[in-house]
């Protein structure tokens, strides 16, 4: 009895979750089907975003997460291998486990915040996009992290022992044995946090966006537009019914860029273990 009770709970659970999310999907796509076509997408915004399209926002939200994922990979990646291959105390295990776990639960907001009185206030490299890519890479070490040390803990100890009878030595193993098989981890925690990464507002209004008239930068430190704070400042213009079918339109293009890194995080999952398997 209490068996099938729980099932009912969790099917029921289930059930609603899907429905929720596929009522907010159908929303989105009806709403911004009407907006989105290759004139919206290849041209840029005028009159704060009401007219025109947002080329420049794609571009510059590709920007920002492409900054981010060649600066967190390798630090991520570099320590899920400290903590699977060099780490065996048990309380420093927990403790990297908790910082890990802990820089992961810190909102969003709180990233923004620190990077405008460190980089911006501090370091006066005033409203840039690699300042913005520096902060989601920050957010998004601790989902790779976690993504790559599982994978190399799930390694079979027999593998290593394998290859350490062969007579190779620590990096030997690292490069031959733990790489090859726990790759698929980080290179699928980093589309995940990507994923997360593209949609965040609130860390990069602060230090990395212009809400209008940014185009392409020419260095490091210029600012972006990004497709988040452009739906922001679409949303402040409701009464402008243009406005407001251009939000959905940018909603909807942001909805299938964070689709295709979800996919593309099970695409490279999926390929990769099973080469790391041969």
């Amino acid at each position: 009895m209490r068996n099938k009770l729980f099932i009912s709970v969790c099917c029921f659970a289930a059930i609603l979750c899907t429905l929720i999310l596929s009522l907010l999907l159908f929303v989105i796509a009806l709403n911004g089907a009407k907006a989105v076509n290759l004139r919206f997408l290849l041209s840029d915004s005028r009159n704060f975003g009401a007219e025109g399209g947002i080329v420049y926002q794609i571009m510059g939200s590709i920007l920002l997460i492409s900054g981010a994922a060649f600066i967190s990979l390798p630090i991520a990646l570099g320590t899920a291998l400290c903590k699977s291959e060099y780490i065996k105390n048990t309380v420093l295990q927990q403790i990297s486990s908790m910082m890990i776990y802990g820089l992961n639960g810190v909102p969003s907001v709180i990233f923004g915040i620190f990077g405008l009185l460190f980089f911006v206030n501090f370091l006066n490299t005033g409203i840039s996009w690699f300042v913005g890519s520096i902060i989601l890479a920050v957010m998004i070490i601790p989902t790779i992290v976690l993504a790559a040390y599982q994978s190399m803990s799930s390694i079979p100890a027999i593998y290593r022992e394998s290859a350490y009878a062969l007579g190779m030595d620590k990096w030997k193993v690292i490069a031959k044995v733990i790489l090859p098989q726990g790759i698929h981890g980080a290179v699928t925690g980093l589309f995940i946090g990507l994923a997360r990464a593209i949609g965040e507002t609130a860390p990069v209004m602060f230090i990395a966006t212009a809400f209008s008239g940014a185009k392409l930068p020419d260095s490091l430190f210029q600012p972006v537009t990004a497709l988040p704070t452009h739906i922001l400042a679409l949303a402040q213009q409701a009464t402008n019914s243009q406005a407001l079918l251009n939000a959905w339109g940018t909603s909807l293009v942001l909805m299938l860029l964070v689709f295709s890194l979800s996919l593309s995080a099970l695409f490279t999952r999926v390929t990769l273990q099973s080469t790391g398997r041969r």
